[in-house]
């Protein structure tokens, strides 16, 4: 992916294989494009909270995140509560984390801007 087109505009292309899985220095170069987001399991995966007013507008972020999974081919793993929802962005195909995880973080945090 070319760092000159923000993650938010990029898309996600099918990764397989442990050569796509991101080295530790470049999950570090990318983790600043993605505010609030952590690096979770010993590196495998890129975890956020996000937190609402109530059950509608977490349900409302989780219909909207979901839409974009689908259209990217890319799905998160879900917690789902009343106030907040936990999203888990990893790529079971490269056996860690892909660029594909960073781009979906960023356009799921732009959903909540």
């Amino acid at each position: 992916m070319a760092d000159l087109i923000p993650l938010v505009q990029a898309h996600c292309i099918p990764r397989k294989g442990h050569e796509h899985r991101l080295t530790q220095a470049r999950v570090q170069e990318l983790l600043p494009q993605v505010p609030g987001w952590e690096v979770a399991e010993a590196g495998q995966a890129l975890v956020r909270t996000f937190h609402f007013k109530d059950y509608h507008r977490t349900m409302a972020f989780v219909n909207a995140l979901a839409w974009i999974a689908h259209r990217e081919d890319h799905h998160p793993d879900l917690g789902v509560h009343y106030d907040r929802a936990v999203v888990r962005f990893s790529t079971h195909d490269v056996g860690g984390l892909s660029e594909n995880d960073f781009i979906c973080a960023a356009k799921a945090s732009a959903l909540t801007e």
